[in-house]
């Protein structure tokens, strides 16, 4: 038994291959995602394209597609959250982050997947990359000229600034 690629811990065969032949539909967002992960490690590009929410297809080619999957070697796929998405929702949303490798070289793409489900099928609408964070410090900001924090009474760029 092969392992599905979209690291479930199901084998292929009872996980996204009967998505992939067209034997049962995605049921939830989420399983939608790790199909289209699965796709992309098996090169089933035709799927790809048909999980696309129509409305979205425009803009796609199959040949750079088939070109990334076939180049790249899928290593691993993170679900980290998802919203709605279940089998009674219309829409949902599930950020993932896939791990592939490119030349050699160890990638990593992190995404947050819009879904639609439009006549009991979901589709993929699309993907955004997720918004850093701002880095907020737990003290305050020590400037050059303020006391330095040791207590020494100098001022910080004299004492424990000092480059």
């Amino acid at each position: 038994m092969i392992d599905c690629p979209c690291c479930s811990g199901k084998p292929y065969a009872e996980c996204c291959e009967p998505f992939h032949l067209g034997r049962a539909h995605a049921p939830t967002a989420e399983a939608l995602m790790r199909s289209r992960y699965s796709a992309f490690a098996k090169h089933e590009v035709g799927y790809l394209v048909t999980t696309v929410h129509p409305d979205a297809r425009h803009d796609m080619d199959e040949d750079q597609i088939r070109n990334w999957s076939e180049r790249s070697e899928w290593l691993n796929l993170q679900i980290v959250s998802t919203e709605r998405g279940g089998p009674d929702d219309n829409d949902g949303t599930v950020e993932f982050i896939a791990r592939y490798k490119d030349s050699g070289q160890v990638q990593v793409y992190h995404e947050i997947g819009s879904f639609r489900r439009e006549d009991d099928r979901w589709y993929f609408v699309d993907g955004e990359r997720p918004k850093k964070k701002p880095v907020v410090r737990e003290t305050p900001k020590v400037g050059r000229n303020d006391p330095c924090t040791c207590g020494s009474g100098k001022k910080y760029k004299k004492c424990c600034g000092k480059k």
